[in-house]
């Protein structure tokens, strides 16, 4: 098993690094009163040519934080990344990146109801499955993390397996106020790209209402595999659904370096949405930042 990148950028770096790191002579360990007075070893230190690397505005600091640090005394030589280890000397330990991640397996909540008897949950039947398709601000559902696009597998015991939007629904409003326990997988359809902006602020993908319907040619969507036709569900974790393009844009503005994308087909978007109105979307979805 090779190693894992977050992007394409983090595999070139590293493999810039390691094959920098081959290339330098091996210097003998000094006796260990003379390592106590020189100054620390630095890590991969020549990589001045990084520093417009696919477009990408680098520094040998910067990329030095983000590789794994060997255990002072260690001499063992660098053989690079573990198997099976995520490796982002780019990237870094995204805080967008874990806020938009799309966990494996299946987990348990507990949803309860508002002094109004609601939830703040709309779902949707797709495929023979149960699916959120709004979860609204400041409710019990948006309390417990639920997402849109997050897979319904139980209601309190019951399989939600080919029921109807409709069955669904009437399970949520008969069960008990104080606890509801849903089995959840977190959104099937939907996957994550992770991007870099280059030196003038961009990635290279184009929106029309919240649609990617076009990439930059050799930009960092194009290197990580940003497809058109999917809309964007979540900019580094932070729902987007909904919103005008010119309000998304402003949130990859203030992004940072790495953009974490959400997207979803749009096939499936638009099945998932059907009969909810863009203004429905716009000013009741939930579209806080979560917590990580």
């Amino acid at each position: 098993m090779s190693a894992l990148y977050p992007s394409l950028e983090d595999l070139k770096v590293d493999q810039v690094i390691q094959a920098q790191d081959r290339a330098s002579p091996r210097m003998p360990a000094l006796p260990a009163q003379e390592v106590a007075v020189s100054q620390p070893p630095v890590l991969y230190p020549n990589l001045a040519e990084l520093g417009s690397y696919m477009g990408l505005s680098l520094s040998s600091q910067e990329v030095q934080q983000n590789l794994p640090q060997i255990p002072e005394g260690d001499n063992t030589a660098a053989l690079g990344p573990s198997l099976g280890m995520a490796v982002a000397p780019v990237s870094g330990d995204s805080l967008g990146a874990r806020r938009a991640e799309i966990k494996p397996g299946v987990r348990e909540i507990h949803l309860c109801k508002d002094e109004r008897g609601r939830t703040g949950l709309r779902l949707r039947a797709i495929d023979k499955g149960i699916f959120v398709q709004l979860v609204q601000a400041n409710t019990p559902a948006s309390l417990v993390g639920l997402r849109f696009g997050d897979q319904i597998l139980q209601i309190d015991g019951r399989d939600c397996a080919g029921w109807s939007t409709d069955k669904a629904h009437r399970a949520v409003k008969k069960a008990s106020a104080e606890k509801i326990i849903m089995i959840v997988r977190d959104r099937p359809f939907q996957r994550t790209v992770i991007m870099h902006k280059d030196s003038t602020g961009q990635v290279g993908f184009f929106i029309k209402k919240g649609k990617i319907i076009s990439v930059v040619k050799g930009s960092s969507a194009a290197h990580n595999g940003l497809l058109t036709n999917h809309y964007i569900c979540e900019v580094n974790g932070q729902n987007v659904i909904g919103l005008k393009d010119k309000k998304i844009g402003e949130i990859l503005a203030m992004a940072g370096k790495v953009i974490t994308l959400t997207i979803i087909p749009t096939v499936i978007y638009e099945h998932m949405v059907k009969k909810l109105s863009p203004s429905l979307l716009q000013h009741t979805m939930d579209h806080s930042i979560p917590d990580v």
